[in-house]
């Protein structure tokens, strides 16, 4: 598992349950990108064929995910909207290099990331909710972002030498510290 420096202060989860309906939506909109993103490994990397099959597997996991999200807002009423920029992600994606080998490389890493940062705070939220069923959910989401996060590095492994993927994994936890730190609470996964 990535190990992050920092853990989520007990006021952004105060936040999230003060507006629990935003955070669901936010959710939503999460694994549904989470989704996406799976999917665009496997068309934008065609040649590195040993991630396709874990990237297709992950891609349907978090359309899953976002399905459920989805039927929970459903049964509350909610509305969604349009797509909002997540500052966490593209501040680390502003620090992903440029070339085939190294934008391949620090995309991972990057989503390892994040999915590390997604456990840790779907653990907080599963943590403060009452028992049952949005509990038990909260719980599995959590369990399964850190397997997310393990593939990740895992598959990195298959390309690159673990000097240069611990390398990059150290830069992108120091920015997940600085970019966590410098973020106002809000009702959002990040």
């Amino acid at each position: 598992m990535i190990e992050l420096h920092t853990t989520t202060p007990d006021a952004w989860v105060k936040t999230v349950l003060g507006d629990f309906d935003a955070f669901l939506l936010d959710h939503a909109a999460c694994e549904r990108k989470a989704s996406a993103m799976a999917m665009t490994f496997v068309v934008r990397y065609p040649d590195r064929g040993e991630i396709h099959d874990s990237m297709i597997q992950l891609a349907r996991e978090e359309l899953a995910h976002f399905h459920r999200v989805f039927r929970i807002c459903k049964e509350r009423g909610l509305v969604f909207s349009g797509d909002q920029k997540d500052p966490y992600v593209n501040g680390l994606l502003q620090l992903r290099r440029r070339g085939r080998n190294e934008e391949f490389l620090d995309r991972l890493i990057i989503a390892g990331v994040v999915e590390a940062r997604g456990h840790e705070r779907f653990g907080c939220i599963a943590n403060a909710l009452e028992e049952g069923p949005l509990k038990a959910f909260y719980d599995e989401i959590t369990k399964s972002e850190e397997r997310h996060a393990d593939i990740f590095i895992e598959l990195a492994a298959l390309y690159f030498p673990m000097s240069e993927i611990q390398q990059r994994l150290t830069l992108f936890v120091d920015a997940d510290a600085e970019i966590c730190a410098g973020l106002p609470f809000r009702a959002a996964l990040h």
